[in-house]
Parts: structure tokens; sequence; C-alpha cells
């Protein structure tokens, strides 16, 4: 379990390192946008390189950044029902989870677009738009966001298993922010609108109401 956990901790590494990268180009992308559009209207000059920088950039983000949105546990999650759930229960439905979708989606991915990438390379594949870029680095993109995010998930898998079966504590972030207020909630007692502790019983209230009436 130890050279598991080791290994787990080498993917969280690298995928905080692309992420943390990765999330600078939010900024290229409004830059290089605006860009385009003030050129275009002062000048009334545009490129298809410019236009197709732009989603290229920003296939990189949404590429490289759902490792790093799932080691962050930002992933989108049905919250309506995730709030009633135990920990150990959401603990069960990500190890089950990862086992039987996400790394097998993955997986297919990347088998599917491998061969589809290195096709594009070998050809020297060009955007059929005039003045376009160069394609394979995109395509390429797709194949290095579905790696990450495999390492990711069996990075995921790793941790839910340690922390099932091996009884590790749970460092995910939001780990205990989705049922155990709802739990808490309702074992508390009953408080009177505005959150103070009820006011105290007097002797007679304490004995049943006996000294209300003499």
């Amino acid at each position: 379990m130890s050279a598991l956990l080791s290994f787990s901790r080498g993917v969280d590494r690298v995928t905080t390192f692309v992420g943390r990268g990765v999330s600078w180009l939010v900024l290229l992308v409004v830059l290089v946008s605006a860009g385009n559009a003030v050129i275009r209207k002062l000048f009334d000059v545009s490129s298809n390189a410019w236009l197709e920088l732009q989603w290229y950039l920003f296939g990189a983000i949404f590429m490289l950044a759902a490792a790093w949105t799932l080691l962050k546990n930002e992933h989108i999650r049905v919250d309506i029902v995730s709030n009633i759930l135990s920990k150990r229960t959401r603990d069960w439905i990500d190890f089950l989870g990862h086992i039987l979708a996400l790394l097998p989606f993955t997986g297919l991915m990347i088998w599917l677009l491998t061969p589809y990438v290195l096709q594009s390379f070998n050809r020297g594949e060009y955007s059929p738009n005039a003045g376009g870029l160069i394609l394979w680095p995109a395509k390429a993109l797709l194949l290095a966001g579905f790696i990450l995010l495999f390492l990711q998930g069996l990075s995921e898998l790793i941790k839910r298993g340690a922390i099932l079966f091996g009884g590790m504590e749970d460092t995910t972030p939001m780990a205990s922010s989705h049922a155990e207020p709802v739990e808490l909630a309702a074992l508390a007692p009953d408080r009177p609108e505005g959150g103070t502790e009820p006011p105290p019983l007097d002797d007679d209230a304490r004995n049943g109401g006996s000294g209300a009436i003499r």
C-alpha cells in the first residue's frame, strides 16, 4: 500500500503542477481574444490563425485542467443526492465510479486517440482554413488531457481504497462538507429562531408544572 500511495502522491504533484500552469492560459486567452477583437474593429484586419489560437488555448485549459479539477474535488456532483448520503457511502460511490466509469472511459479514449494523433502528426496536418494553424498539437492536447485524467483517476482510486480499507484519513478538499452539516443538524436539539440557546427551565417547569397552580 505504501508504494501505491507514493505513486498517488507523485501523480498528484504532476497534476497540480500542470493545473497551476494551465490556469495562466486563461489570462492569455483573454488577451488574445481582446487583441483580435480590437485589431478587427480598428483596422478591419483579422486572421484565422488568431481565431484558431483562441480555441487551441481554450481546449488546453479544459483538457489539461480536468485532472486538477478531479484532484481538488471540484467536479460536478448531484448535490441534492450527495448531501443526504453518509461519508462512507460517498466514498464507496467514488471508489466504484472510478473502477466502473472513469478509468474504462479514459482508457478507451486514450486507445482511440493515440492512432488519431499519430496519423495527424505523420501527415503534418494543417487547418483547412486559409492561414490556419497546424492541427496535430490541438489533437495531442486531447490525448494528453485523457492521459492525465486516467492517471489522476488511478490516484483517486488508490486514496479512496486506502480510506475505505486502510483507515487512512481523508484529506480531500471539501471531503466532509456535504453530508456532515445535514447529519449534525439532524442530531442537534431544536432551537428557537435566531440560533440562540433555549431559556433555562425554572423549578416549576422541571417538575412538570406542578407548582404552576397552588
